[in-house]
Order: structure tokens, then C-alpha cells, then sequence
């Protein structure tokens, strides 16, 4: 499992809605979470979790992927239908192709069982630190453009050729990583550290982004302009490509 690379400060008490039918997984991530200041709902299972989130207005949610009634892929699909709320999903080791799934849904992070309770707290509030936040670009000054992308750091709108685009918390970070660097090689361990913030991971989780991205901002994603694949590196944002140019 992947770390944050350093400590941060407190993050302020957010709504958190925790998802899962084990009743000890349950009590020991709500008791954790509550301790750290948050307010905790629990739902057992997916019909439930869609009403609480409907009623509570989450600020996150912690999502375990096998649930009964409505499983956690279709509970994230709806709730990413809904509005750009965090997800944190929980999965068992080896469900690499749910995990993937979950992410290609919009998940923002996710927690292989079994875990350390104070682990996912600590991803809880990083994510919940750069969901409330300006991403640190913003401090360079104004918005971010190029290629006929248009973002805003501090209120975390985007739009492309002057349509809106409906990104995800992550999505908007590797937007923004890659507008301040056009032109740069960057390695997929280079962005899981400066956009997730985690030393060490599932690169995967940074490969399911790109091509997520690519399908908002690309012409045609099968073929992308933007963000090129760099062989053996990473990727590369071309900030001067313009569809349709040769």
C-alpha cells in the first residue's frame, strides 16, 4: 500500500460516509474517523448507501466495492452521476480489475484490504485537503490555459474551447500538473508522487487517470495530441497542439 509522503496539518471535520456490510471493518473505520474530528454515517449496504448520501450530503465517501443489494461499482457510478463527490474505495488484495473498474468510474483513491485504519485516514484527509483546496498551481497567479484548455485553480473549473469540462478531483490535479509543464517528460512515479502525493503504489492508478483524461480533453483519445505517451518514460502534455493541425 502506497503513503503520503509527508505529515500535513489537521484537516477541518468533514461528513463522511463510510460504505461497508462487515460490521467490525465498519466500526473500526467509523471509531477512527470519528477521532480525527470527522462526522460518521454508516450504510451496510448499496441501497442504503445511496439514501444516506442523498440525505446526508457527504463531503466523502468510503466505499467497499463488495456490497450486497447494489455492489460498489454501480453505487460509485451513480454518486459520480450525481455530483464530483470523493470516493475512497475499499477492495481485497487481489481485485486488481475492480480496482481498475472503480477508478475508470472516477474513484479518487482506494485502500487494499486488509489496512491500516490510521493509513486510511491519513488518504481520507489528503483527499479531502485537495478537494476543499486550490490545487498549489494556483499560487503561481490566475488561471492555467493552453491548447484551448482553460482552468481555474482556486475554483476548480475547467473548460476546453470553451466548453465546460466535468472533471474528477484527481483528474483536475494531473490537469493542472501537466498545463504549469508542457513540453516535460514525466515519469508515471513522478506524477503519483506530485498529484496522489504517495511515495510508492499501483502505477496503474496513474495510467486509468490519463486515459480518463484523455477521453475529456482529446479530439480523438484513440490518437491523443494533448497528452502524449513518451515510450519508457511517462507522458508529455503538448500545450501548443491544436486539433485538427497536422
Amino acid at each position: 500500500m502506497s503513503t503520503a509522503t509527508s505529515a500535513s496539518p489537521p484537516t477541518p471535520p468533514a461528513r463522511i460516509l463510510v460504505v461497508d456490510d462487515d460490521p467490525t471493518v465498519a466500526e473500526v473505520v467509523t471509531g477512527y474517523l470519528r477521532r480525527a474530528g470527522h462526522s460518521v454515517a454508516h450504510a451496510a449496504d448499496g441501497p442504503a448507501a445511496l439514501d444516506r448520501a442523498a440525505h446526508d450530503d457527504p463531503d466523502l465517501v468510503v466505499l467497499d466495492l463488495m456490497l450486497p443489494g447494489i455492489d460498489g461499482l454501480e453505487v460509485c457510478r451513480r454518486l459520480r452521476a450525481e455530483r464530483p463527490l470523493p470516493v475512497i474505495m475499499l477492495t481485497a488484495r487481489g481485485d486488481e480489475d475492480d480496482r481498475i473498474a472503480g477508478l475508470e468510474l472516477g474513484a479518487d483513491d482506494y485502500v487494499t484490504k486488509p489496512f491500516s485504519p490510521r493509513e486510511l485516514v491519513l488518504r481520507v484527509e489528503s483527499v479531502l485537503r485537495r478537494s476543499r483546496a486550490a490545487t498549489p498551481e494556483a499560487a503561481a497567479g490566475g488561471l492555467l490555459a493552453g491548447a484551448g484548455i482553460r482552468l481555474d485553480p482556486r475554483t476548480r473549473r475547467a473548460t476546453r474551447n470553451g466548453q465546460e469540462l466535468l472533471l474528477t478531483l484527481r483528474e483536475f490535479d494531473l490537469l493542472a500538473h501537466f498545463l504549469t509543464r508542457p513540453g516535460r517528460a514525466h515519469r508515471r512515479e513522478e506524477l503519483m508522487r506530485d498529484v496522489w502525493g504517495w511515495d510508492f503504489g499501483d502505477l496503474s492508478t496513474v495510467t486509468v487517470h490519463v486515459r480518463r483524461l484523455r477521453a475529456k480533453i482529446e479530439e480523438d483519445p484513440a490518437a491523443p495530441r494533448l497528452i502524449q505517451t513518451v515510450w519508457g518514460v511517462g507522458y508529455r502534455f503538448e500545450a501548443g497542439a491544436e486539433e485538427g493541425t497536422p
